[in-house]
């Protein structure tokens, strides 16, 4: 804009020069063409007169600047300053004479092409009929500007020095002001008024991005605090795979590094299922599949993004499912496992009653069989009721009402029921410690402990020692069953909670467990928001810990 300011300020300058220059010669060149005229008309008064007087000897003794010609009435040069009037031509057709023929005085002004002049003629007639014309010639306006371009030059030179000092100065002058415009803050500018709406108009820009901007930052904190407090992977993609944005919960379920900038997504993961789960997001389809990372199974689905049709990107979001793959693991061994526990007595109540419709038995040995089936049959049904227990604890236990439950007094009474039992193992039983209480189901809490009684004295030595005791606690309550059995070998103690896990098959058939105690108290546990902690030493014991929030 500076430059332009200059340019145009030198050619005004310039313009100004040569219109002032043209002027200027234009009045002067009038000036003295109507000064010359009247010089001629003066001095052709004066020789007219001495003509009249003394002839053409006067004449010949006259001393002028302006060329003198002697024409008669007829138009024959009778006498001429500069030429012989015998060489010269009739002058009847002249302009200046004919005026002069036709009245006292005449003028005329002729340009020569040649000599690039213009002749002033002034005639007056005399009293005898004869004329008499002086002449002179002045320079065209071409020839004098010609004549005067060593001055006007040096004008010119001076002129421009000056205009481009004046421009230079002058459109710094303009443009500084616009300069030191604050367009963060235009309210405050001091500056030209005509730049006053253009000031206005960038405020309230300026005001439109500010809250633009303030809701883009507003968004883009909501947008983080949601991608990165998200549990699942989410990672956003171009249309050539590149990384545009991700959240910690993606690098954190694949094991990867932070990539860098414009990255591509096979730097998180190069696995063949990963990759190609991306290139079916790219390619505009729905892409799945699954990884193993670090013992978690983590689900991958891309969807691509769509924009007028066409393929824009591709939305990877990651999924730990880890704890559905392991329920479903275990709702399968749940199932096999409660098929085969169920078919064993199953198969055995099956083929004593064979036997006995058959009479292949003998009549003294029938109570035996009807023991034995009964035997089998009440294992059938503490089973089932075992499963139906941990069915409603899965469920949640809704349907179960919950009340203020005094452990002491819950666990003397579990003792109560274990104590016959125990005397038959040979296994002394004891309860200590003081009251606390949990808000809970009763009978969800009455049988956890009894299962931990009722294990600590089947897998008891005889002679062995059982003891419960009820610690109450400032944040916590405890309940523990210990024993002085046989002990939970190390690599067990991590699955005895699992169901239908024996650590000691052939011993645990032989007491008659189903295997789901233990799964019921972690269980039942959960629905109190207590935890279970176990403390076993293999041929020592085993101590087992239920701890309730206070």
């Amino acid at each position: 804009m500076t430059a332009k300011i200059f340019r145009n300020s030198m050619a005004v300058g310039i313009s100004v020069f040569l219109l002032s220059v043209a002027l200027f010669m234009g009045v002067l060149y009038q000036y003295f063409g109507d000064q010359l005229t009247q010089e001629l008309e003066t001095e052709a008064v004066l020789v007219a007169r001495g003509v009249e007087t003394l002839g053409q000897e006067y004449l010949e003794g006259l001393t002028t600047s302006s060329r003198v010609t002697w024409v008669a009435a007829d138009g024959t040069v009778l006498y001429d300053s500069v030429a012989d009037p015998a060489e010269m031509e009739n002058h009847a057709d002249r302009e200046e004479i004919q005026q002069a023929l036709r009245g006292s005085q005449g003028t005329a002004v002729r340009d020569s092409a040649t000599l690039s002049q213009k002749t002033f003629y002034v005639a007056r007639r005399l009293s005898d009929g004869t004329v008499i014309r002086l002449s002179s010639a002045q320079y065209t306006v071409v020839v004098l500007l010609l004549s005067m371009a060593q001055p006007l030059l040096v004008i010119l030179v001076i002129t421009l020095i000056l205009a481009a000092v004046l421009a230079s100065r002058l459109s710094k002058g303009i443009i500084k002001p616009i300069m030191e415009l604050d367009l963060e803050r235009p309210e405050e500018c001091v500056t030209y008024d005509e730049l006053v709406p253009f000031l206005t108009r960038i405020r309230r820009q300026n005001d439109t991005i500010r809250r633009q901007m303030e809701q883009l930052r507003q968004r883009g904190q909501e947008f983080t605090a949601l991608t990165e407090n998200m549990s699942e992977g989410f990672v956003l993609l171009d249309q050539k795979g590149h990384i545009l944005t991700y959240n910690s919960g993606a690098l954190k379920l694949l094991g990867a590094i932070p990539p860098g900038e414009e990255a591509n997504v096979l730097t998180l993961d190069r696995s063949d299922a990963f990759r190609r789960c991306v290139e079916r997001g790219l390619s505009g389809s729905r892409g799945q599949g699954q990884l193993e990372r670090n013992g978690r199974c983590v689900q991958i689905l891309a969807d691509p993004v769509l924009r007028e049709g066409t393929v824009a990107g591709a939305v990877l979001v990651l999924v730990d499912i880890t704890d559905r793959e392991q329920g479903e693991k275990m709702r399968r061994e749940f199932t096999a496992n409660v098929s085969h526990e169920l078919k064993t007595p199953l198969t055995a109540i099956s083929g004593m009653a064979e036997i006995l419709k058959d009479g292949m038995v003998k009549a003294e040995d029938v109570p035996g069989f009807a023991q034995d089936i009964y035997k089998e049959s009440q294992r059938l049904i503490a089973l089932v009721e075992d499963i139906i227990h941990l069915s409603r604890l899965d469920e949640g236990g809704d349907d179960l009402h919950r009340e203020s439950t005094d452990m002491l007094a819950l666990a003397r009474k579990v003792a109560g029921r274990i104590e016959p039992l125990a005397k038959q193992a040979g296994v002394s039983l004891a309860v200590a410690g003081a009251s606390f209480t949990v808000q809970g189901i009763p009978s969800v809490l009455e049988e956890m402990v009894y299962n931990l009684c009722d294990n600590a004295v089947k897998y008891n030595r005889p002679g062995g020692t059982v003891t419960v005791s009820v610690s109450p606690g400032e944040k916590e309550g405890t309940v523990e069953v210990a024993d002085t059995g046989i002990g939970i070998p190390a690599q067990d103690q991590q699955r005895v909670f699992e169901r239908f896990y024996r650590v000691d098959k052939s011993h645990s058939k032989e007491i008659g467990g189903t295997g789901l105690g233990l799964s019921i108290v972690k269980h039942g546990a959960a629905l109190h928001d207590a935890r279970v902690e176990l403390d076993s030493i293999l041929g020592q014991g085993t101590a087992v810990r239920l701890i309730f929030p206070q």
